[in-house]
Order: structure tokens, then C-alpha cells, then sequence
């Protein structure tokens, strides 16, 4: 990995994490183990906050690093392999931090049932 692509990846790592540091927000673990939740809300059609769509991608991602099977296997390029799946893993680790930090606030603030913009007879 080249030093650009190291200090972009030290950057996008340093503000996944930054976003737990706020002195109101949520740490990292608490995040982390509110996903479960989070995923079980969102199955349930109570937390509106992550589309299905985005779920979807997230699976797909975590698939994707998991699996034996890369667009750019490890065994033929070693250095860019892993570089591929860095990029997953980071994209994947953004964006359970945001939403997690998302669903707990939802949470906390007594879980409303009422989407602005949904139509409420």
C-alpha cells in the first residue's frame, strides 16, 4: 500500500472513531453492541433510521471480506488483495459507527413511532 493510500485509510480509521469521542455520544463499544439491536429493529420495521437496502450492502460487505472468493484474491496480489478488503472493512466499520450512534439516539429519546413525512391518520 503506497503512503497516500495508508495516510487515507489512518484518516477515514481516525474519523470512525473521532465520532465516539464527543462528550454526549455513545463510546465504541456501546455502539458496537447496540448493531445487534439496531439490526433486530430495523427486521421488525420499528427503526426506520437504516434502510434495507443499506442493511443489505452491509451483509454483502461482511460476505465479501469473509468469504475465500475476492475480486482481488490475496494469492495472485498480495499487497492489493488486502488492500481491497481494507477498503470493505473500513466502509463497513463508517458506517455501523454512524448508525449505531443514529439508533441510540433513537433509542433514547423514547423511540418514537411517527417518521416525519409518514402519513398519520
Amino acid at each position: 500500500m503506497n503512503s497516500r493510500r495508508r495516510a487515507e485509510a489512518a484518516g477515514q480509521a481516525w474519523h470512525i472513531y473521532s465520532q465516539t469521542l464527543g462528550p454526549d455520544t455513545p463510546g465504541l463499544m456501546t455502539r458496537m453492541r447496540a448493531v445487534p439491536r439496531m439490526v433486530k429493529a430495523v427486521l421488525r420495521g420499528e427503526y426506520k433510521g437504516l434502510p434495507y437496502r443499506t442493511l443489505g450492502l452491509l451483509a454483502v460487505g461482511l460476505v465479501y471480506i469473509l468469504s475465500p472468493l475476492d475480486a482481488i484474491p490475496e494469492i495472485l496480489v498480495p499487497l492489493v488483495g488486502f488492500t481491497d478488503d481494507m477498503g470493505v472493512a473500513l466502509w463497513l466499520a463508517a458506517v455501523l459507527v454512524k448508525a449505531a450512534g443514529d439508533y441510540l439516539e433513537w433509542e433514547r429519546g423514547g423511540r418514537p413511532t411517527v417518521i416525519v413525512g409518514d402519513v398519520v391518520d
